[in-house]
This record gives structure tokens, C-alpha cells and sequence, in this order.
């Protein structure tokens, strides 16, 4: 919510333009002295009153923005709908132009930004995270998407093949963005992953399937335990319970739990 203009200025100026009008009535004639230059001194500080008041505006909803920014830490990506809440479509637009101007934010591709990472080893900024840069660009156009099998392998460290494209699927329309020397490309299709609760567990059943069930080895399901919170794997099992057979089992081994529903931490 935007903070309520501070009217005080425009009363005062209302009512020294009345004052001054007055006091120019002749009496006599019924004509006015000098109403003319009243009335445009009046209008000028009413004009000056009211930009200030939109500098003001501007000012705190770019302080907010940045906030906001800050909070979702290095590398986050957005576009002016993350920050719908905060004002109108100009101002926020305005408040993301002068922030990328100050070298705050980073403008990636049309309508989207992100905080830069920065590495001290190699001294400059890293480039965009194609995963929140097709986050960012999903809650844009309210699309539902998933990450493809060998993008979800990446993500979840069990690859370190950088594909020059990286494919996301999407209930939208066919889409493809170029980010830096890669493409991100969206395809169309029926998101047979997209009933999970939380995002966590579909990546996780996309890269399962795309790894294929004779090469879930114990070495990758420890990078997915390793990779997925301990506080999240008892709620992404739960959310995965109508997983294939063996997706589901591997799932109950990421969790911990045995075959026999026992945990392996509390067997030890």
C-alpha cells in the first residue's frame, strides 16, 4: 500500500490563491487586478507540489523493490509482476529502469532482471541462472512448467553437461529465449508432473525418469539426498505417493526410509 500524500501544501496553496484573488476585487468595477498571475503562480506551485509528491512516490517504491530484491538473495530473476503489490505498472517499470541504471540489477532479456551473482575468483559477474530466469518468465505469463529430464539432472548435480539448450515444459504457448550464448525454450505440452504440491518434487521424479531405473544408482540417489533439505524429504514423499513403483521407491530411499517403512536413521 502507498503511503497517503501529504495534502497540507496543496491547502495552504488553495487558500492563499483564494486570499490574494479576494483582496484584488474592486469594489467599484467588479473587475479583477491581477487575477491572471494569480492563478498561474498558483497552478506552478500546485504543478511543483504534485511532482514532488510523484518523486517521493517513485523514491519509496524503488526502496521497496529493492528490499524485496535483496531478501531473494543473489542471482534471484523478476520482472515487473513480482512487484504488482507495490504500485502501478509505470512506476514499478520506472523504479526497475533506474535501478538497473545504477547498476543494482541486471536486465537479462525484455521485461526480466536479476540481482547478479559475483564470484571473487573470477572477478566479474556470473551469468544469468536459466532455471529462475524461466521461473521468472512462468509467473510473468502464469504458465505451469517443469523442467525437462536433462535439465532437472543438472539441477540436481547429477550431470555437469551445460547443454546449450535448456528445456523447460509448459502448459503455454511454444516459446524460446535466447540468455547469454544459451536458449532457454519452452515447449508445449501436458505436464504429467505438474500435480505435486511442491516444485522439489516434480524435478526430482523428471530427473529419476530421465536417468531410467537400471542407472538410479546409490551414487545418485546420495546427490539428490545430499541436494534435497532434510526438512523437505518426508513432504516430498508424502507428495509423491502416486509415483510410478520404482520412482516412488528410489524416492523412499532420498527420504531415508527402508523398504519396510522404517527410517534408516532410526535402524542405526
Amino acid at each position: 500500500m502507498q503511503d497517503a500524500p501529504d495534502w497540507s501544501l496543496f491547502y495552504f496553496v488553495r487558500g492563499w490563491a483564494a486570499k490574494n484573488l479576494a483582496s484584488n476585487l474592486n469594489s467599484i468595477t467588479g473587475t479583477w487586478k491581477n487575477a491572471d498571475g494569480n492563478l498561474a503562480i498558483a497552478r506552478k506551485i500546485c504543478y511543483f507540489f504534485l511532482q514532488s509528491r510523484q518523486a517521493v512516490t517513485d523514491r519509496s517504491t524503488e526502496e521497496k523493490a529493492l528490499r524485496r530484491i535483496h531478501s531473494n538473495g543473489e542471482g534471484w530473476a523478476f520482472s515487473a509482476r513480482d512487484f504488482a503489490d507495490l504500485g502501478s505498472r509505470p512506476t514499478i517499470d520506472s523504479a526497475l529502469h533506474r535501478l538497473e541504471r545504477k547498476g543494482s540489477i541486471r536486465r537479462i532479456i525484455r521485461g526480466v532482471y536479476d540481482r547478479p551473482q559475483f564470484s571473487a575468483a573470477l572477478s566479474t559477474e556470473l551469468s544469468p541462472d536459466l532455471d529462475q530466469v524461466a521461473r521468472a518468465l512462468a509467473r510473468k505469463f502464469g504458465w505451469r512448467i517443469q523442467p525437462s529430464g536433462a535439465v532437472a539432472q543438472n539441477l540436481l548435480r547429477l550431470s555437469t553437461q551445460v547443454a546449450a539448450r535448456a528445456v523447460y515444459l509448459s502448459d503455454g504457448p511454444n516459446r524460446s529465449y535466447q540468455v547469454g550464448r544459451s536458449a532457454l525454450v519452452f515447449d508445449h505440452t501436458a505436464l504429467k508432473e505438474a500435480g505435486f504440491r511442491l516444485p522439489e518434487s516434480g524435478l526430482i521424479v523428471q530427473a529419476l525418469k530421465s536417468l531410467g531405473q537400471e542407472h538410479v544408482t546409490p551414487d545418485a540417489i546420495s546427490k539428490i539426498r545430499a541436494w534435497l533439505p532434510a526438512s523437505l524429504r518426508a513432504r516430498v514423499l508424502a507428495d509423491t505417493a502416486t509415483a510410478t513403483g520404482w520412482v516412488y521407491a528410489a524416492l523412499r530411499q532420498i527420504a531415508g526410509k527402508d523398504t519396510d517403512g522404517s527410517s534408516r536413521e532410526s535402524a542405526r
